[in-house]
């Protein structure tokens, strides 16, 4: 869990916020500091018993405005200088770009080598990106290093009911928690109510995806300072053919502002070494494989492919195969 930081501001009895409040959050915003502020509360001269005065008594302070800084690790402490805080933001800044600067190699490039050493140097704050074959093979080498990790799924709104079992049975098999993150209500409506819902085979997918998918994506990665994916070359060469195992998403920002690091442990694998891991080590996978589907997301965009045709061509096969990306691994 990442740090966690609240301001408690004074509120007049005239309602007006004090102007030491002001003068603090000023300082803040002139340093760049002031977006590591989660959240203010409000003690409210009028009210002794508002959020922020309740606050003040726990933590015996007779003063606002005052900040609380919860760690990760589940430290808490109190800064009733603004002065302190912004050392303590600036140095764990320059200590997250020294490290950002640091060469980002594993000692080896097999998959359980790369997956153990993203653990080992982030743990949790690497997310694992879960959805398919290729992603359950990463929580199974996670599972089995024994250290913390953390896992995610985009539900679209349009996945298949057997996708969604699937998503149980992994949370079951490994007994990990799985966070499910759902696409922004209301920007889905406004698109349905524009376009109607299968305007992607009119206009193309990227609409829908940006909504469904990568905007989740950025909210799911808010927190983090690394993720895993399952990607390898040979799903789509003309899109992944040059994939490093590491590599730096500047779509994505840590919460002091540094680039998160993408993982891809899979990259020097094919499709029979991934169906390999999985036979032998009786990994679970999506019941739809069984019935010709081999790249599978959303049900109106997915369908079962023949043999002797390439995985993604059961993927968006109205368009052309350049543009069969959602947009998640785009630069």
């Amino acid at each position: 869990m990442a740090r966690s930081i609240t301001m408690v501001k004074k509120r007049l009895q005239s309602g007006e916020p004090c102007p030491k409040c002001m003068e603090v959050q000023a300082f803040l915003e002139e340093r760049g500091l002031w977006s590591q502020v989660d959240e203010v509360v409000w003690a409210d001269e009028a009210d002794p018993d508002s959020p922020g005065w309740a606050l003040a008594r726990e933590h015996d302070v007779s003063l606002a405005p005052f900040f609380v800084v919860r760690e990760g690790d589940g430290a808490t402490r109190v800064y009733t200088s603004a002065l302190q805080l912004a050392r303590l933001l600036v140095r764990d800044d320059e200590a997250a770009r020294e490290q950002s600067a640091d060469p980002v190699e594993p000692p080896g490039d097999d998959p359980p080598t790369v997956v153990r050493w993203a653990l080992e140097r982030w743990g949790a704050e690497c997310a694992i990106a879960f959805s398919g074959a290729e992603d359950v093979i990463l929580v199974d080498l996670a599972a089995r290093t024994g250290l913390p990790f953390s896992v995610f799924t985009l539900d679209t709104g349009r996945l298949f009911p057997e996708t969604l079992a699937f998503i149980d049975t992994v949370r079951e098999r490994y007994g990990v928690p799985i966070d499910v993150v759902f696409p922004d209500a209301v920007a889905v409506e406004d698109l349905v109510r524009r376009k109607g819902t299968m305007s992607f085979l009119v206009d193309g997918h990227h609409e829908c995806c940006s909504i469904r998918k990568v905007a989740p994506l950025a909210r799911a990665l808010a927190h983090k300072r690394a993720w895993m994916t399952g990607l390898r070359p040979d799903q789509s060469p003309a899109t992944r053919g040059a994939l490093p195992v590491v590599e730096r998403d500047d779509q994505h920002a840590t919460p002091s502002g540094e680039p998160l690091v993408k993982v891809n442990p899979l990259v020097r694998w094919t499709a029979a070494d991934v169906w390999r891991h999985l036979r032998e080590h009786d990994v679970p996978t999506n019941p739809l494989h069984l019935r010709g589907y081999r790249s599978i997301g959303c049900a109106p965009c997915t369908r079962p492919v023949s043999p002797g045709q390439h995985e993604r061509e059961g993927r968006w096969w109205w368009e052309e195969a350049t543009r069969r990306e959602c947009g998640l691994h785009l630069k």
